[in-house]
């Protein structure tokens, strides 16, 4: 697909936070936080030049977490004391949300300010916030209202983020990969139908300018085996340029989803493990990728880590050194694939 290589060393988006900001959030105070935030954003644009990335992010340094942008920038949700299953802040809706403004426009275009490389931006995706933050009871009518509120917010963001100059915008919906699986776990509050309509609401923009790329992260690790079925109508009936997808266990799952996707879809593979330090062998990686030729075009491809590097702030899954070890090899890895055509 056209202008895939300007964006062929990609990463998920959450880095891991600077001591000085781990310690400005955890003080309190508001003014210093957000100089620490600006400061910590300002040297992360410049880390991400010196390792060559062709994406660069705000490293979700202003948030939490990766929810962070939605939930704390919409009315309508509360924070609990309690913690998920996945370890993450419960957060409960308790009316349709509404924004209160921009959401990451600012932050962007304070990216786009700082360095000429193409800025990227992540959201949590709205099918992925509803099934996780809807309770019975507590003022929203369905899982499904929810999400389609939430998808009218996160549809209104990306057109100001393509507004404002953002190329490639990425949709985390982290429980999609389970729904693919031949004998899925429970949906839990919203359906595998439910959560590709509401998804796609999203990301139907009416017109999308030359260059500009809507991705989807569906989930961190590939399931034990793939409904080729269900995978195809993930891949057709939501509408995204670009499919971010898990690719570093060398299982043939992986292999499967990759095949799934329709001719026309951009992919990035997620080729090093984020969660842990020891580096993976080129020879190794490159024996996976390289097949692929066989059934994909791989001009129509990216590399990036398997996830973020830190998607709770207070939880980094990598050392600073570690990160930029993993952030130097998929570069090393898309010159092995591409030279230096980017």
């Amino acid at each position: 697909m056209a202008d895939t290589f300007n964006y062929r060393i990609d990463h998920h988006g959450s880095l891991v936070r600077p001591a000085e900001l781990t310690a400005a959030r955890a003080a309190g105070d508001p003014e210093a936080l957000r100089t620490a935030e600006a400061k910590a954003v300002d040297e992360a644009v410049a880390y991400q030049r010196r390792l060559r990335s062709t994406v660069v992010t705000d490293g979700d340094f202003p948030r939490e977490d990766f929810r962070g942008a939605v939930l704390e920038g919409v009315s309508g949700f509360r924070r609990t004391d309690r913690t998920g299953a996945d370890g993450l802040v419960r957060w409960v809706a308790e009316s349709l949300p509404k924004a209160e403004g921009p959401l990451l426009a600012d932050w962007a275009a304070r990216l786009a300010e700082l360095t000429v490389i193409a800025p990227k931006v992540s959201l949590p995706s709205p099918a992925y916030l509803a099934a996780t933050t809807y309770e019975p009871g507590l003022g929203v009518p369905s899982a499904r209202a929810l999400g389609e509120a939430l998808a009218e917010i996160v549809r209104a963001e990306i057109a100001l983020l393509v507004s404002r100059g953002v190329r490639l915008i990425q949709l985390n919906s982290p429980l999609l990969l389970d729904q693919v699986a031949p004998d899925p776990a429970g949906p839990g509050a919203l359906s595998f139908e439910d959560a590709l309509a509401v998804d796609s609401a999203a990301i139907r923009l009416d017109e999308r300018p030359e260059g500009v790329r809507i991705g989807v992260a569906p989930g961190w690790a590939a399931p034990g085996a793939v409904d080729v079925g269900r995978a195809e109508r993930l891949f057709t009936e939501v509408p995204a340029d670009r499919w971010v997808l898990p690719f570093d266990q060398g299982t043939e799952s992986e292999v499967e989803l990759v095949r799934a996707l329709p001719e026309e879809r951009d992919f990035c593979l997620g080729v090093v493990d984020a969660t842990r330090p020891e580096l993976e062998d080129i020879d190794t990686v490159m024996s996976r990728i390289d097949p692929l030729d066989a059934f994909k075009d791989l001009e129509d491809a990216a590399v990036a880590p398997s996830r973020g590097f830190a998607d709770v702030a207070s939880r980094p899954l990598l050392s600073a050194e570690d990160q930029r070890r993993k952030l130097v090899l998929v570069e090393t890895i898309a010159r092995y694939c591409w030279g230096n055509e980017f």
